[in-house]
Order: structure tokens, then sequence, then C-alpha cells
């Protein structure tokens, strides 16, 4: 347990940006996933349309901390990739 005044703010703080920063992760997760299920569905139209709202996304999860710059590209490019061989 913590003893400080300065330990028991910090505390309280990473329970909060925990849930930010939670919150923020499961909205990309969401985004992705229905980029994810347009590419599927195969309408090639939907699909891009999901990938050009997911990308912003993915942005501002890097440009807050809660995503790894090199993870959002690997998932933007491999959505990019299947989107291109629908074709």
């Amino acid at each position: 347990m913590a003893n400080t005044k300065q330990a028991k703010k910090r505390i309280r703080r990473n329970a909060n940006r925990e849930a930010i920063n939670g919150a923020r992760v499961s909205r990309i997760r969401t985004f992705i996933k229905a980029a994810e299920s347009a590419l599927e569905s195969g309408k090639k139209d939907e699909a891009a349309k999901a990938l050009q709202e997911a990308q912003p996304e993915l942005a501002r999860g890097v440009a807050r901390g809660v995503v790894h710059k090199n993870t959002a590209a690997r998932k933007f490019s491999r959505l990019s990739k299947r989107l291109a061989s629908l074709g």
C-alpha cells in the first residue's frame, strides 16, 4: 500500500489514465473489426469506406501513445492489402 501522499495520488492518476486508454484502444479495435467485417463481406466500396474511417483512429492512437507506431502501420498495411486483393 502507498505510504506517501505522492504515491497515493499516482495510484489515483494511474487508475484514471487506465480507464481512458482502455476506452481508446477499445474504440480503435471497433473500427478495425468494422473494416475487417466489410472486407470479409466482399463489398469493395463499403470496405474502402470502413478502412478510411479506421485509419485516422489508428493514427490518433499512435499520437496518444496507446498503440505503437509500427503496430498501427502493420495493421493498416494488411487491411489495405486485403482491400486491394478484392479487385
